[in-house]
């Protein structure tokens, strides 16, 4: 893939689209477990995020269903914090809440994550980056470049004790968050490389023994993920809850036009305006590239 046909290396994350089906307790939740302000309260949306920046767009769909299992769509939203005190306060306030679910947590070298569930069942990451001069990169062997990481233990209650300041726990609402990338499920990972980073120009920065596909742009570790865990031979989604859409922020129109001729050349339908771009990826996922400052403020 010659350097055109990548996208930008300082491409970002914008905000990620749930369709709920109990639009107040879902919003409650984020707002209370994950220190999240109201940035916007309609009839049938809510908008929230953090210093006045959108992360978490809720659309009520009452009428729908949760997914099931092995059905193709939202892995996990993983939101990303700049620096361990504000991920030790995000933690410690989810892990009280009465209706989240902790999964998990791991070391993964790159970054130090906790895992939960949110009360409709969608996961979430709360995550750090480590700085990138301490990641690793190798050869895959397809002689790929390829980020080292793993999922070594880390307890949540020793990271809480040795991270949270008091300062992080009483103004998180105030303290910085975003989306730092999203992680799907897909019924293929060969057919989600070839739509992933073939036509929409991320770079595969690692796979997990053909189940699992991470891709990136500008040598992030992963903007994006791809696993068949619990979806293999997934087909296209049904109308459910869970994932509405993920927003992929670049910096210039000139890049969604890029990006629109490259969907048109693999015969992919797109909708584009000129600032934006809306499609699908083989699993009915829909997908938002925006140019920065040019996405109607939900970014």
């Amino acid at each position: 893939m010659s350097a055109q046909d990548l996208l930008p290396t300082d491409t970002t994350m914008g905000t990620l689209t749930l369709r709920v089906g109990d639009l107040a307790l879902m919003s409650t939740y984020y707002a209370t477990a994950l220190d999240l302000q109201v940035l916007e309260d309609g009839v049938n949306v809510v908008v929230l995020g953090r210093q006045g920046a959108a992360v978490i767009r809720m659309e009520e769909a009452r009428q729908l269903h949760l997914p099931q299992r092995g059905e193709a769509g939202l892995f996990h939203t993983a939101l990303l914090f700049p620096d361990r005190a504000g991920l030790a306060a995000a933690v410690a306030s989810a892990a009280r809440h009465p209706l989240s679910t902790f999964v998990g947590s791991a070391d993964h070298l790159v970054s130090e994550a906790f895992y939960f569930s949110d009360p409709e069942g969608n996961g979430l990451e709360l995550y750090f980056d480590r700085p990138r001069n301490v990641w690793n990169w190798s050869q895959d062997e397809r002689g790929n470049r390829t980020v080292v990481m793993d999922s070594l233990p880390l307890a949540p209650r020793d990271y809480i004790d040795r991270h949270l300041t008091e300062d992080a726990a009483s103004h998180a609402v105030s303290r910085s968050a975003s989306v730092g990338h999203v992680h799907l499920q897909v019924g293929d990972v060969d057919l989600a490389q070839r739509f992933y980073v073939d036509v929409l120009g991320f770079e595969r920065t690692a796979g997990w023994h053909d189940q699992a596909l991470f891709v990136s742009a500008g040598g992030y570790h992963h903007h994006m993920a791809m696993n068949v865990w619990n979806s293999r031979g997934a087909g296209p989604r049904k109308d459910t809850l869970g994932l509405g859409e993920v927003l992929i922020r670049v910096p210039a129109a000139d890049e969604v036009a890029a990006l629109a001729d490259r969907l048109s050349h693999a015969g992919i339908t797109s909708h584009h305006t000129g600032a934006e771009l809306r499609f699908e990826d083989p699993w009915r996922n829909r997908l938002r590239v925006a140019a920065d400052g040019q996405d109607g403020g939900i970014a």
